[in-house]
């Protein structure tokens, strides 16, 4: 075994060779370079499958704009967390940077004022949060959480303005955003759009985002720019595959590369957990193809343990028996008619299944009356878990 692995398989760790991503980074370095000569660009989302490399797509943008004059906050929303709460406490952060700025020193005394106003409440007994200006408010709208954020979004937009200094929220898993929070936030960009304010926003979700963005607000795919992240082109994979491991004047063989990609089918993720395997078992300078198809079952067990277990865990027993139903089908996406035929009931009876999986995230709506996984090669880990499908 090597002493170094190369391969980084996990959520969202920053790989050695970012493949097929750098036109993405550099076109949103050049948005933050626009907002900071004045010219404020639209709000980006990036939006795929699980393992494409979101996260890992919004820390190499971070990265480059940590070497950038702005001020950066990177929020993760958390599934039953609250968005508000993470992004008041951001903001918060961010104004104690512009505070030490000479320029922004007048503008800051009314912004503390609406964030010692803000608060945000949770109740044990739903797990839900509130949040909004007090009565205390010197400014603002007391009441509507949409109104609210505006106002705080706003009003440190125009500090950062008077600063000079740009402001960039990174956030993640944005499918997680309750319906409300969405509301809110797009509300708040919207007007700091309209007003010309130094904000840069990227998020990253799950594909569900589209649909749920549209229902929020109509406006929404003219307010932000919707990015598909997806599984790499040939050329990006092979070079996801092999560079890493030139550093260690190790190569692979052609066909070796070959069957990586069609084992992996140019995910991301897929690459770093198989090429990780077939590194930390063989010690050869040159990967074969016989290597690959040893370390084949290796790769997808632990894959099966981990990666796909822990979202098949979540489900319960009728959910995951509309899973398998999934995969009877035959061909993704598949139609929820269809589902309903494989088990043995109508559409109407497991419509509210299909809903509760597409919250956990484990399905998304592919189309008008489609469901897919979120997840790649779900399926095939459900046929290894029930081979008689």
């Amino acid at each position: 075994m090597r002493l170094v692995d190369p391969y980084t398989p996990g959520a969202g760790k920053m790989p050695s060779c970012l493949a097929g991503r750098k036109e993405l980074v550099e076109n949103a370095k050049l948005n933050i370079q626009a907002t900071i000569k004045g010219y404020p660009q639209n709000p980006v989302i990036y939006y795929g499958l699980r393992g494409v490399g979101k996260t890992v797509l919004l820390n190499a943008i971070e990265k480059e704009a940590d070497d950038l004059p702005v001020i950066c906050e990177h929020i993760e929303i958390a599934e039953r967390g609250s968005f508000i709460r993470q992004i008041a406490i951001s903001s918060q952060k961010m104004l104690r940077e512009l505070s030490v700025l000479e320029a922004a020193k007048e503008a800051v005394g009314k912004l503390k004022s609406v964030f010692t106003s803000f608060y945000v409440t949770y109740n044990p007994e739903d797990s839900s949060f509130t949040a909004g200006l007090s009565e205390r408010a010197a400014y603002g709208v007391i009441g509507n959480l949409s109104e609210d954020l505006t106002e705080l979004i706003v009003s440190l937009g125009k500090t950062a303005e008077k600063a000079g200094r740009p402001i960039c929220f990174f956030v993640d898993e944005i499918q997680y955003m309750k319906k409300s929070e969405m509301e809110a936030l797009i509300n708040a960009l919207h007007r700091s759009n309209q007003l010309r304010l130094p904000i840069v926003f990227y998020g990253a979700g799950l594909p569900k985002i589209l649909r749920i963005f549209g229902e929020v607000k109509s406006y929404s795919e003219r307010l932000f720019q919707f990015v598909e992240v997806d599984n790499l082109k040939e050329k990006d994979a092979s070079e996801a595959v092999i560079q890493p491991a030139k550093d260690f004047e190790v190569s692979y063989e052609k066909v070796a590369v070959q069957k990586i990609l069609e084992q992996t089918q140019g995910y991301p993720y897929f690459i770093q957990a198989l090429c990780s395997t077939i590194w930390r078992k063989t010690s050869s300078d040159v990967i074969t193809g016989e290597d690959v198809i040893k370390n084949e079952p290796i790769y997808l067990e632990d894959l099966d343990k981990s990666f796909f277990k822990v979202r098949f865990d979540r489900c319960t027993k009728r959910e995951q028996e509309f899973l398998f139903a999934m995969v009877k089908c035959g061909e993704l996406p598949c139609t929820i008619a269809n589902v309903a035929h494989f088990m043995d009931a109508n559409v109407k009876m497991i419509s509210p299944i299909r809903a509760t999986l597409i919250d956990k995230g484990i399905i998304y709506a592919a189309g008008h009356g489609e469901i897919d996984f979120t997840v790649p090669q779900f399926d095939s880990y459900l046929r290894r878990v029930k081979t008689d499908l």
